[in-house]
């Protein structure tokens, strides 16, 4: 076999390789759409927009309701969603439900950890920061921590 030959073989065989790997739980990559009513909003709005999300988010730590909404933040604020999803996007860099998310994996982290929950199991602990389904908590998990929620308790394991 010719050097050229072998070369043809590893590069078939590597294609062969990319076109079987498979992202764990279904994560797609992210596309960023051009929305030019983003930047409709004025700014003090967006500033005033964006305190609230956090107030609301944050600190009344909304993002533990299963079913909370983009249109259920955007009523209880007095705005439309469409105001919302551009203040979302521009100053968070995400959208509503990566941003909530983002809150709820950060807080099952802590809950992973801590000792007064050892004895709660991985479904238990979606469902305290506000997953509806194990599925999606297992995928925005690895998303964002790029391993299982097992396997981050397991390498926090206190000995």
């Amino acid at each position: 076999m010719t050097k050229a030959n072998m070369d043809d073989s590893q590069n078939m065989i590597n294609a062969e390789e990319e076109k079987t790997v498979k992202k764990p739980y279904n994560i797609r990559e992210r596309k960023i759409k051009a929305a030019p009513y983003r930047k409709l909003i004025r700014n003090e709005l967006a500033d005033e927009l964006y305190d609230r999300i956090m107030e609301a988010v944050v600190l009344q730590k909304k993002y533990k309701q299963p079913n909370f909404s983009a249109k259920d933040l955007a009523k209880s604020l007095n705005t439309n969603t469409r105001y919302l999803s551009a203040v979302v996007n521009s100053r968070f860099n995400m959208n509503f439900s990566c941003l909530l998310n983002e809150y709820r994996v950060k807080e099952a982290m802590h809950l992973l950890v801590d000792k007064r929950y050892v004895g709660k199991n991985i479904e238990e602990i979606s469902a305290m920061v506000g997953f509806a389904n194990r599925q999606s908590f297992y995928a925005a998990f690895y998303k964002i921590m790029g391993i299982t929620p097992n396997e981050y308790r397991k390498q926090h394991e206190q000995v």
